[in-house]
């Protein structure tokens, strides 16, 4: 016994003189870790509708500047390093903020890639280098809600310039009588509307599913809409280019660049669909107050004041919210009795 103590005391002496720790011996006793290259498939598989839009391009990066490595031999500095590359590349555009969005993307892509590492158990959350880097602080938005003016100019470019008046015209009052994002028009499907109650399913981020009031002019045009551009299936896209295929973003890309043409305005202040989202709710949080904006918008999460709890507004409050802003009536709107909760 006495023999063997000595003898490990003289290892442990040994491996100490060489800086060679337990950690180290346990991590040499570890299968290898996959490259970049050979890991990416496996996340990509893993990854959500909204990560692959956002974080494939920065995927992809990670792989060209580490793909022969293995995933646990890059280091914060690294990620840091490459950081700095992608900001100093970013496009610039009218509204960019000198890269800082493609900043912060890159470092919320690196740590949603290594979360699926250690899902899976390759490494430890504590080794993670991606959640080791400072991941730069959000600025506050500059988007706005568009004033009455604004927002018949851009309706009037759209309605009297480019190849298809009809669909651009249907896109603006679609986002505007529903505050939906861009993602929810384009998974829109002929199922999703019920044109008799007034009503469109739409499915958005987080996997969020939710019936929101339209007007029944909308439903009307919307019915016509896939009608003659070929839907039939219940499973068919709504929103359809003239020769039947269904939207894609291009065309939003398309619509907001010919508008800023025509209105420079629009151009300098980088006007999108999501600004007519800002626009909606910023009307019904004036009218109708924050319960029913929050539902207007499709809002579930439970961060906020407790009080959200109990000013959750239902489907008809969204609905007389739209009969009033669109000045039609609403099968589903309920005018308000005056009578007490008790």
């Amino acid at each position: 016994m006495t023999a063997d103590r000595e003898r490990l005391d003289a290892a442990w002496t040994a491996l100490a003189e060489l800086g060679v720790t337990l950690a180290d011996l346990q991590n040499d006793a570890r299968p290898a870790l996959p490259t970049f290259d050979a890991y990416l498939p496996q996340v990509l598989a893993a990854a959500g509708p909204g990560a692959l839009g956002a974080y494939r391009s920065y995927w992809q990066r990670m792989t060209t500047a580490w793909g022969d490595l293995a995933i646990d031999a890059v280091s914060a500095s690294d990620i840091q390093a490459l950081q700095r590359r992608v900001v100093g590349n970013a496009r610039a555009r009218r509204n960019s903020r000198g890269g800082r969005h493609a900043g912060e993307l890159l470092i919320a892509a690196a740590r949603a890639f290594y979360n699926v590492a250690i899902a899976d158990g390759l490494i430890d959350g504590a080794d993670s280098p991606a959640h080791r880097v400072h991941k730069p602080r959000r600025l506050p938005t500059t988007r706005r809600a568009l004033t009455p003016a604004e927002l018949n100019d851009i309706n009037l470019v759209a309605r009297t310039t480019g190849n298809d008046t009809i669909l651009d015209a249907l896109l603006l009052r679609l986002h505007t009588e529903t505050a939906c994002r861009r993602a929810g028009a384009l998974a829109l499907r002929l199922q999703d509307l019920d044109a008799d109650r007034g009503l469109l399913q739409l499915r958005e981020k987080g996997g969020t599913v939710r019936w929101q009031p339209i007007s029944l002019d909308l439903a009307a045009s919307l019915v016509q809409h896939a009608t003659v551009r070929g839907a039939v299936l219940p499973t068919d896209p709504l929103l359809r280019y003239r020769n039947g295929r269904a939207l894609t973003s291009r065309r939003y890309d398309e619509l907001w660049r010919r508008i800023g043409r025509h209105l420079p305005w629009v151009a300098d202040q980088g006007i999108t669909a999501h600004w007519l989202r800002h626009t909606t709710l910023t009307w019904v949080e004036r009218h109708f107050g924050y319960g029913t904006a929050r539902a207007y918008a499709g809002h579930t999460d439970t961060t906020g004041p407790a009080t959200t709890t109990y000013i959750r507004a239902d489907l008809q409050a969204v609905a007389a919210a739209l009969a009033a802003m669109t000045g039609q009536a609403h099968p589903l709107a309920q005018p308000d009795d005056g009578q007490p909760v008790v």
